[in-house]
């Protein structure tokens, strides 16, 4: 590498996120069939980090979320729950 191209790669002080986005990232996740996806309306009466439980149309569902799960790539699935007890949700949201 010559001294004028080494001049000019100046290393960042401190990353940052990326600005721009594709625009598919969401559509990404859904087809990779890893989130957890709300197959009716309702209301959120339980939240753990083992499942989260929907109340809504006269009955109610237990969805399992996954814990530290190997994937066969090596690396680790884990689910967080982002929603709260009480909150209500709509059919898709995740």
């Amino acid at each position: 590498m010559s001294s004028n191209m080494q001049r000019q790669a100046v290393p960042l002080s401190r990353s940052e996120k990326c600005i721009v986005g594709t625009g598919l990232e969401r559509q990404v996740a859904l087809d990779s069939g890893v989130p957890t996806i709300a197959e009716h309306k309702g209301k959120i009466l339980y939240t753990d980090t083992e499942k989260i439980i929907l109340s809504g149309n006269e009955n109610t569902v237990s969805i399992p979320l996954i814990m530290y799960q190997r994937s066969n790539k090596n690396t680790c699935m884990h689910q967080k729950p982002q929603v709260r007890r009480g909150k209500c949700i709509k059919k898709g949201q995740i």
